[in-house]
């Protein structure tokens, strides 16, 4: 589900010679002139983009090279150990709001939106359960942290690691109308594979009666696909 404007304020603010990426309480200073793009692109990690997939360089290269090495496969098989864990009655009550209302992401969530660290209690959920993936394996920088899909799915824009390819590992955002404007943006969760015939499988958190599921969905719903940073 969509979530009420939550998450954590991860921005590439660009200038002509530098930007400043702001991830998760982490601020990279990246030279953006031309000889250092092309000298970081030369020097990225292997595998840093998904296969079939052409993106434009991302700071997000450069801050992963001082981050564990997790492999799309590993954030998927933690994802997928999640399967079967439920909300209360009330809508909340999981690990997944428990960590993320006690978080440094939700003070910057709070002075964002607004709100309180209480009001994640019960909270749509699905994108917490994305972050905490991240969380979990120490990649938050460049998988992203949010509560909040539409801030999550803009900040994969911003960083250049947006795209329409289904990769496993990727972060898939849904608008149930079928719509293709990020800010229509209703759930969220990983793409586990391409079914090649107009679906995809994935693992989502908040699905379902409330719980953590691995779904066959439509690529008609998908409005598009967030690309971590992957390097194992």
């Amino acid at each position: 589900m969509r979530a009420p404007k939550p998450g954590i304020r991860a921005v590439l603010a660009t200038g002509l010679m530098t930007a400043a990426l702001v991830t998760g309480g982490t601020v990279a200073a990246v030279d953006l002139t031309p000889n250092a793009v092309a000298n970081a692109e030369a020097a990225a990690p292997a595998g840093t983009a998904p296969e079939g997939v052409t993106l434009a360089y991302s700071p997000l290269l450069e801050v992963a090279k001082g981050l564990p090495k997790v492999s799309a496969q590993q954030v998927l098989n933690l994802a997928t150990s999640q399967v079967g864990t439920s909300e209360n009655p009330y809508g909340g009550g999981t690990k997944f709001h428990h960590w993320y209302m006690n978080s440094d992401r939700a003070a910057e969530t709070i002075a964002r939106d607004g709100g309180t660290r209480y009001g994640y209690a019960n909270a749509p959920w699905c994108d917490m359960f994305v972050s905490w993936v991240g969380n979990q394996l120490g990649i938050s920088p460049v998988l992203g942290e949010d509560a909040y899909t539409v801030r999550h799915a803009e900040w994969f824009a911003q960083n250049n690691r947006w795209g329409t390819v289904p990769a496993p590992g990727a972060v898939v955002f849904f608008d149930w109308n079928g719509g293709k404007d990020i800010h229509d943006i209703q759930h969220v969760g990983f793409v586990i594979k391409d079914n090649g015939d107009g679906t995809i499988e994935t693992v989502e958190g908040n699905t379902g009666n409330g719980v953590v599921e691995v779904r066959e969905r439509q690529t008609a719903d998908v409005v598009g696909y967030g690309y971590p940073v992957y390097t194992a």
